[in-house]
């Protein structure tokens, strides 16, 4: 609420409430506590009761008849989404995509989460060589010689022979 007050000139002024003593800075207040509570202390807390729990759901599965089929883990379902990221957005190689799931400057997958990702990845690769090679022509300017060189160097894209020959047959001319 505002009260009005009178001046002594005969103006009337509006003297407003300070801050802390309104209702929407102990909302915001409040919701912030929330948000760094959950985030501080809720991480520890559930993925350690997710895990017990997961432990669990595999044991009674692995019980179970041998007919369904095995759930596929959470950090390997997280591999796979990035795997696609980076193949629909980046157009990046089989091997480039393990590489960066597994480097430690990337995601910092196990070795298994990453190789379950590339495994049922369904990317198609010749695609992604042509994606980088067209970006290769436009951007740098590079002959095909050297988009063939880029696209297969250890140091650089890592796309098979077969996908940079696809994708340099495939150029625009």
């Amino acid at each position: 609420m505002t009260k009005k007050i009178t001046g002594s000139d005969g103006k009337t002024y509006v003297q407003k409430k300070p801050f802390y003593k309104r209702v929407w800075f102990w909302i915001l207040a409040v919701v912030i506590i929330i948000v760094i509570g959950a985030a501080v202390g809720g991480n520890g807390d559930s993925s350690s009761s997710s895990s017990s729990s997961s432990s669990k759901t595999e044991q009674s599965s692995s019980k179970s008849s041998s007919s369904s089929k095995p759930k596929t883990s959470a950090t390997n379902l997280a591999a796979l989404a990035s795997a696609k990221t980076y193949a629909d957005t980046m157009h990046m190689s089989k091997q480039g995509i393990y590489d960066q799931l597994t480097s430690d400057a990337g995601d910092k997958f196990k070795p298994e989460a990453a190789q379950y990702a590339v495994d049922h990845l369904k990317a198609n690769y010749d695609k992604n060589a042509l994606e980088a090679a067209k970006s290769y022509q436009k951007d740098q300017n590079m002959s095909p010689d050297a988009i063939r060189e880029q696209l297969t160097s250890q140091d650089g894209d890592k796309f098979t022979t077969e996908q940079a020959d696809y994708a340099v047959q495939n150029l625009p001319k």
